[in-house]
């Protein structure tokens, strides 16, 4: 299945997330061995998108809960843990020594 946002197909998550959010998810969460002016620019970027774009928090709010909710099994990958069920108490029934 294929997934078009405003025309541009999806091909991987961070596609469908820079489509949605209209931003590189790079500009938000800076790349790996940038230097402390690129840091500087970035965020200041980031600042003035935030600016022009009140909205865009919820946006990414949203798009936050929608993928939590999607993909909570495999990020949180919970399972029960052994032991914590509720024990029995020995039967009393019987004859008493």
């Amino acid at each position: 299945m294929r997934t078009y946002i405003g025309g541009h197909q999806a091909v991987s998550t961070n596609d469908f997330i820079e489509l949605a959010l209209g931003t590189p998810v790079e500009l938000w969460l800076g790349e790996e061995g940038e230097t402390e002016e690129e840091r500087a620019a970035r965020l200041d970027a980031a600042r003035d998108i935030l600016t022009e774009s009140p909205g865009l928090p919820d946006a990414v709010t949203r798009v936050v809960a929608e993928v939590i909710e999607a993909h909570a099994p495999e990020l949180f990958n919970v399972v029960p843990l052994p032991g914590t069920g509720k024990r029995r108490r020995p039967s009393r029934k019987g004859a008493a020594a």
